[in-house]
């Protein structure tokens, strides 16, 4: 049978929306409710949030022999708010992999716990040339000499204080999200385009008035970027784990921003080889393309869930995308493609 065709705009819009909505670790549920939301239109999902804040969506299919689950993160790179400074400044503690003079000048927001939010600018803590010299190119930069610069009159701690930021607060870098000629560029596609590959599916299977060939679980998890995001959440009856996360793409690497990549191994070791075998045949017999790959510096939800002693398949799609954890960019080719093999899959039977 043919796949139903998918909406590309659909797609995209979703997309820009869900990353303009900040979401670091630990403080997702914006974004979560979000998606909650936007899956609420599409009927017969069973949609529902685990004690960890994560979203865990049920869709009852033709069959139960096989039940089925298919997950992508929520969560994002970030920080924390580390240290007020003498001079009203901001220190910050990363949240995830967050690649410091990958954000030096961005502009970010500081979330208060009584939810103010105030913005600034991630800045080295010696950033004119006209004062520093040489220093502004030559200093590796670090946490200790990385500072946030707030857009408010303040110049100590007590002016901080009286703002009600204190230490603990969530700090979310800008996406800058561009859409052109088919490249989607921004902060934060890794998970977030996978995101919005699940919802796409799922609204282009409902649209045309079917439903998954197994029951399947979607879960959005929330604390993938700092390492267990899956490690709970699933139901005991899923026998299998299809994990969307980005393709790792650079030198070394067979991913490109225009195709979806199955990974066959990270650096928790090889994804279940009969699994990844049968979407390999499933993605064929549909005509998508594909790239296989190897990630040496990456791990995924689905390892998550195995350490977490999870008995189930697991293995790995995605887009691939350029420059992660930092200013990162796809195409719609491959979010097109990503979105094709879900649907695929989850129409497939379970040989």
């Amino acid at each position: 049978m043919s796949l139903p065709a998918m909406n590309d705009d659909y797609l995209i819009g979703f997309l820009s929306e869900l990353l303009n909505i900040p979401s670091p670790t630990g403080r997702t549920g914006d974004a979560i409710d979000f998606i909650a939301r936007e899956l609420s239109q599409f009927p017969g999902l069973e949609i529902g949030k685990t004690r960890k804040g994560a979203l865990l969506v049920k869709w009852q299919g033709e069959k139960d022999t096989l039940q089925r689950a298919v997950t992508a993160h929520t969560d994002t790179l970030g920080g924390m708010v580390k240290e007020i400074k003498p001079n009203g400044r901001l220190m910050i503690t990363r949240i995830g992999g967050l690649v410091l003079n990958g954000v030096e000048t961005e502009s970010c927001t500081v979330f208060t716990a009584q939810g103010s939010s105030f913005h600034g600018s991630y800045m080295f803590d010696r950033a004119s040339v006209h004062v520093h010299g040489a220093a502004v190119n030559e200093t590796q930069r670090s946490e200790s000499n990385m500072e946030i610069r707030l857009d408010e009159k303040v110049s100590d701690v007590e002016g901080v204080n009286a703002l009600g930021i204190q230490v603990g607060d969530f700090v979310a870098f800008d996406p800058r999200v561009v859409i052109s000629n088919g490249f989607v560029r921004s902060r934060f596609l890794d998970d977030k385009a996978c995101v919005a590959n699940l919802v796409s599916a799922i609204k282009t299977i409902s649209d045309a008035g079917i439903r998954p060939r197994m029951t399947t679980y979607f879960l959005f998890s929330n604390y993938e970027e700092v390492g267990h995001g899956a490690s709970a959440g699933l139901p005991g009856e899923v026998s299998e784990l299809l994990a969307v996360d980005m393709a790792a793409v650079g030198n070394g690497q067979n991913s490109d921003e225009f195709h979806v990549t199955i990974c066959l191994k990270d650096s928790g070791g090889p994804y279940h080889h009969g699994f990844s075998s049968r979407l390999r045949r499933i993605a064929e017999e549909n005509g998508i393309t594909y790239k296989t790959d190897i990630y040496p510096y990456y791990r995924s939800d689905g390892e998550a869930a195995w350490q977490a002693g999870a008995d189930l398949q697991v293995a790995l799609i995605g887009p691939g995308v350029d420059a992660s954890h930092n200013y990162e960019r796809t195409h719609i080719e491959a979010l097109r493609a990503t979105t094709q093999w879900l649907i695929a899959y989850l129409l497939s039977d379970e040989s």
